[in-house]
């Protein structure tokens, strides 16, 4: 893990417990989220009310990053129509899928594993998703798509279970089989 003495505990338990979900579950213990952030046990109960708690921050702090990654920016160089701009999502997953110790979506990952949707972490990765769908809800909408709320949830379904078998090492994205997935939903749609 890459902290500097120069963190706050607070953000290198962040940093810590982002990158040890992510690489072992949500069932990673207290002590070995404090011992990899060098941070006490009572330190951290000083700063997160529980490793439930923690785990949400660190959900929350990573979002930005998240999100930022997947969707296009706007201005030069952007993707101009809905459909590139939805196209340029699955292009982004096939691209952070090729890097190593990817393991999916992190966001999905924390749903499945806690399969409690009022855990705090639960509703973090609950809104990251949604705000996706709702991203690609607008793209279709603006496209034209016949049923942009039908589509979006199409088009969730072949992220998330594109992101899932890439990080399960059964799929190469690099084939670009998700984005042509994307593409024909986007035709049968009627989506420009």
């Amino acid at each position: 893990m890459a902290t500097t003495d120069k963190a706050s505990p607070r953000d290198r338990l962040l940093e810590a417990a982002a990158e040890l979900f992510y690489r072992d579950g949500v069932s990673v213990g207290v002590e070995a989220l404090c011992r990899s952030a060098g941070v006490s046990k009572r330190s951290m109960y000083q700063l997160f009310d529980s490793k439930d708690e923690m785990l949400a921050a660190s959900l929350e702090r990573r979002r930005p990053w998240y999100e930022a990654q997947l969707t296009p920016a706007d201005g030069a160089g952007a993707p101009a129509t809905p459909r590139e701009r939805v196209l340029y999502v699955f292009e982004r997953l096939a691209k952070g899928s090729a890097t190593p110790g990817y393991q999916g979506c992190p966001y999905l990952a924390v749903l499945v594993e806690l399969k409690d949707p009022a855990h705090p972490a639960s509703r973090v990765a609950r809104d990251v998703k949604d705000r996706l769908e709702g991203f690609f809800r607008e793209q279709a909408g603006q496209g034209g798509a016949a049923d942009p709320a039908v589509l979006a949830r199409q088009l969730m379904l072949v992220f998330d279970g594109a992101s899932a078998r890439a990080g399960a090492r059964i799929e190469h994205l690099d084939d670009g089989l998700a984005a042509g997935t994307a593409a024909a939903l986007m035709d049968a749609g009627g989506m420009a």
